[in-house]
């Protein structure tokens, strides 16, 4: 039986010899470029030394993995990338499916491009320029915000917003969801797109209104992309955002918004050569927690979704 199945494999091989001639274009970049870089991750485990190689290297074993368990600041840090992230996930993907739902009731198609235009838009803005513009928009003096301020309060100078610690999270996640609102309905309005007009139809003669209709008919058809979505975004709860997190780190809001990106950026590489097994550390123990937090939360999805949707 093996004997057959190697000599069919074979035929087809030898009759569609072209395609999988170009499949092999993508299959040699994926091990260039995501399986044969794996071999550095025994940085983590080792006192690297550019003299000695990788391989060359001291093992230490889970040493700084322990160090970074043990710091007085992990459970500042891992609890404050939690908090981000937990809190984007319950503002941000429901706020897309509710948008999705209610841009889908349009049915003049020049006001639905309009609103898709405008929501679309900001998800082109470098995160750069949209921290630029949070500066310069919150500015107490010269922003628009300062100048209602005194306009309203007889020229009393506004009190600072961004830069503080209490508004850190609030502007991190609101600017976040302001920016990704409309390219992240995109996946949902296609599945409603797919749903059956005579479900409508059928459903409009029988009396119900367009609520019950969302209820009943939108929302179960984008229940299996919901299940994809949150499970992707569960797989990545360990990841906020380096470069806003970054921008938007001032003194004052230290506490707040110190997470693991920017903790492993300071002490890893700006740390020096010295900093390189720490911090490749501290990245793997992340993509570990991501990778079991990943089929937590796909099992729990193929649990208690009717169809079973889940990524494997």
């Amino acid at each position: 039986m093996h004997n057959i199945k190697t000599v069919n494999l074979w035929k087809r091989i030898k009759k569609c010899w072209l395609l999988y001639l170009i499949m092999l274009i993508p299959f040699c970049s994926v091990l260039l470029f995501s399986y044969q870089p794996m071999y550095g991750l025994q940085i983590a485990f080792r006192n690297f030394s550019p003299a000695r190689g990788i391989s060359g290297s001291p093992w230490v074993g889970l040493s700084h993995m322990k160090k970074f368990i043990s710091s007085f600041n992990f459970q500042l840090i891992v609890g404050n990338t939690l908090r981000i992230s937990f809190l984007s996930l319950l503002c941000g993907p429901p706020l897309a499916v509710l948008f999705a739902l209610m841009l889908n009731t349009v049915r003049n198609i020049k006001v639905k491009k309009f609103i898709q235009t405008v929501t679309y838009a900001p998800n082109f803005i470098s995160v750069v320029v949209l921290v630029g513009m949070l500066n310069m928009f919150f500015n107490p003096v010269a922003g628009l915000y300062g100048a209602v301020y005194k306009a309203l309060n007889n020229g009393q100078l506004a009190p600072i917003i961004v830069g503080k610690s209490e508004t850190f999270i609030p502007t991190y996640i609101l600017s976040g969801v302001w920016q990704g609102l409309g390219f992240a309905s995109i996946i949902y309005l296609s599945a409603l797109s797919a749903v059956d007009m005579e479900l409508h139809e059928a459903a409009v003669i029988d009396g119900a209104t367009r609520l019950k209709r969302v209820f009943n008919i939108d929302i179960p058809a984008i229940v299996p992309t919901i299940s994809i979505t949150t499970i992707l975004a569960f797989g990545g709860i360990m990841n906020v955002g380096f470069e806003k997190t970054y921008l938007m780190q001032t003194s004052l809001n230290l506490n707040y918004s110190e997470v693991i990106a920017t903790f492993v950026y300071k002490h890893g590489l700006q740390g020096g050569i010295s900093g390189f097994s720490y911090g490749a550390a501290i990245g793997f123990l992340n993509s570990v927690v991501n990778c079991v937090m990943l089929f937590l939360v796909n099992f729990i999805a193929k649990k208690i979704t009717q169809d079973g949707s889940s990524l494997f």
